[in-house]
């Protein structure tokens, strides 16, 4: 005979080799961008649904067929901070070769943002999200920080799966022109950023490691009032992201 299917004893089974999509909307954006998503809880099937039907009927069916209504205290159980959709999943993270394939790609059509040595998960999740909606090649973190860790995700709502999203030493660094951002660099406004270009970001509190800077083909640096310190990373960034994108 046959055991009962027991969503939290299959949840737990799966946890520690799993992705976390914390939510609905990042759920949502790894169904969208073809995520391997292996299983989908909430609190309200309904609930859930009548959002999909609202904010992503696109993929509406698709949850449909993967969420399993679990009880509160059990959802509580499976997530470190429960989040207001009462909606997570696990998902299968892309293969690091595979990831390494992508960025080594040539020629590429858009660049690769190089966080070196992050500090903060919030704005790498942050970062990663920018670089998706910016259509940019992917993210790489230099350092410790994991850029897969489940506070990133949520930071990135889900569109990790949406670029590409990978930890690497400066020497694995993909091919291409190191355009890194610093105070005493260019002006950005009098360049023209290729499209093969790596935009490296330097970490919230030093700025650039000594080994990123000499990695560097160019210093840029953004327009910034005087006496005005710095930039939060994201805003740094969306910024250069953008000026690619226009010049």
């Amino acid at each position: 005979m046959t055991a009962p299917h027991d969503p939290v004893r299959a949840w737990r089974r799966l946890a520690d080799t799993s992705v976390l999509l914390d939510g609905f909307h990042a759920l949502k954006h790894a169904v969208r961008f073809r995520a391997e998503v292996t299983m989908a809880v909430t609190t309200d099937r309904r609930a859930a649904l009548a959002l999909a039907d609202e904010l992503a009927p696109d993929v509406r069916d698709v949850l449909d067929g993967l969420l399993e209504e679990v009880a509160e205290t059990a959802y509580q159980s499976l997530v470190p901070r429960p989040h207001p959709t009462a909606v997570a999943a696990l998902a299968v993270r892309p293969s690091r070769d595979a990831q390494l394939r992508v960025l080594a790609r040539t020629p590429r059509t858009a660049p690769v943002v190089v966080l070196d040595h992050p500090r903060n998960l919030g704005n790498a999740g942050a970062v990663i999200r920018l670089a998706a909606g910016f259509g940019a090649t992917g993210v790489v973190t230099t350092g410790t920080l994991d850029p897969w860790h489940p506070t990133v995700v949520r930071g990135g709502a889900g569109l990790h799966y949406a670029t590409t999203v990978e930890r690497l030493t400066v020497d694995e660094l993909p091919p291409g022109p190191v355009f890194a951002l610093d105070p005493e660099g260019e002006d950005i406004r009098g360049l023209k950023l290729p499209d093969d270009a790596l935009l490296a970001f330097g970490s919230e509190r030093s700025g650039l490691s000594d080994e990123l800077r000499a990695r560097a083909d160019h210093l840029v640096a953004l327009p910034m009032r005087p006496q005005v310190s710095s930039y939060n990373l994201a805003t740094s960034v969306a910024m250069t992201l953008f000026h690619w994108s226009v010049s």
